[in-house]
């Protein structure tokens, strides 16, 4: 769930510079925060520019889509490749000091796109309009996840998935995720969704029942620290399209997929 700005051209420079591992000695070029001073880029050419980037065409149904032959496909097929080697290698080290590895995704823009909805929408986010989207649960995956997802379980590590979406979208997020064929690990222990009405007790320095103070990096990153520190995983890599997503510690690695669609503080 995004309820934080909305700001296309955040992340645009970022995304179409190319390289998106983030943390991992190659970092993108990209900024977290909107801190412009001068005229920004015009809203106009962006929007082209986003377009040429995920080389966007409506499918026969109307239904936007990214080219598999997009600079944005290729940014992803160079992100996997790594992720690939890297969870190979560290799951192997893991196993053999006898640690529990394991992998932590994102859910919107990671692993499903939502570019259809930014283009519907004209890059703005509406509550009503955003939950009706992700419960009709037929987003296409994010080119790539659902098979980096499996080649995670395939070596032996633990997946988890670690959304801002609600609780109330839950179902939506599980039956889409089975569509595009990333059907690991979908049940409540593994996938942590915002609960403001009933949050857990690792993030009760932000949020109590009813109240909920977290920021997008506390409740990201608390998730995780609960992952290791009470469920007992060492978690290799963590993925996700936001910079919050990834701060806040508690991964090994982090990967930073392109996202010039909208910023999430």
């Amino acid at each position: 769930m995004r309820t934080s700005q909305r700001i296309a051209a955040v992340t645009a420079a970022c995304a179409l510079a190319g390289g998106a591992l983030y943390g991992a000695g190659a970092a993108t070029a990209g900024q977290s925060t909107a801190n412009s001073t001068h005229e920004p880029y015009n809203i106009g050419l962006l929007v082209k520019d986003i377009d040429t980037y995920y080389g966007t065409t409506a499918d026969s149904d109307g239904v936007y889509q990214a080219s598999p032959d997009s600079p944005y496909a290729r940014d992803l097929a160079r992100i996997d490749a790594d992720a690939r080697n890297w969870i190979d290698k560290a799951a192997r080290k893991a196993h053999r000091h006898g640690e529990k590895p394991a992998v932590v995704f994102d859910i919107d823009d990671t692993l499903l796109l939502s570019l259809d909805y930014e283009k519907r929408y004209n890059y703005t986010y509406n509550s009503s309009t955003w939950n009706d989207y992700v419960n009709r649960a037929d987003r296409p995956a994010v080119f790539g996840s659902p098979e980096l997802v499996r080649y995670a379980r395939s070596k032996g590590v633990e997946v988890f998935y670690n959304s801002g979406l609600s609780e109330a979208q839950r179902a939506g997020a599980v039956e889409n995720l089975k569509k595009i064929g990333a059907d690991v690990n979908l049940d409540p222990g593994h996938m942590f969704l915002k609960d403001k009405a009933a949050p857990p007790a690792y993030l009760s320095d932000c949020a109590t029942p009813g109240t909920w103070n977290c920021t997008t990096v506390q409740y990201k990153a608390g998730t995780r620290e609960h992952i290791e520190d009470d469920l007992g995983y060492d978690i290799i890599a963590n993925f996700g399209d936001q910079y919050s997503d990834l701060d806040g510690g508690h991964a090994d690695r982090t990967y930073k997929l392109p996202n010039p669609t909208y910023f999430v503080s």
